[in-house]
């Protein structure tokens, strides 16, 4: 999985903040095995001010999926590894629900747990 950062003048684009992307993303996303081929991530500042306050950080996340659409979602905290981590929780819910719609088996990849097991 190809993983990429974007970033304007004003937020973290370091390549710490890149290591950093690389090991969430993978943490994220690695359920879902080969068929992310590509994550890109889209941070900036609202306000275009080094100095920010809450929420100002905004963080898009654009993932690439064999066979499908890319998906897209947005998140916004008061720093660049909160709205990272907002946005990837948003994306696995995403990127899970439209694998599982496009699943031709008829359903979701991980099987339910019969009430009898799970005792």
């Amino acid at each position: 999985m190809q993983i990429l950062l974007h970033s304007d003048p004003n937020t973290d684009g370091s390549h710490l903040m890149a290591e950093h992307l690389q090991a969430v993303v993978k943490t994220a996303m690695g359920r879902f095995g080969e068929r992310v081929t590509r994550v890109e991530a889209h941070l900036s500042d609202v306000n275009g001010q080094p100095k920010s306050g809450d929420a100002d950080i905004h963080c898009t996340l654009e993932a690439s999926l064999k066979g499908l659409d890319a998906i897209v979602v947005k998140d916004h905290a008061g720093n660049a590894h909160q709205a990272i981590e907002g946005a990837l929780r948003k994306l696995k819910r995403a990127v899970g629900a439209e694998i599982a719609k496009h699943d031709p088996r008829g359903h979701r990849s991980r099987p339910a747990v019969p009430a009898a097991e799970s005792e």
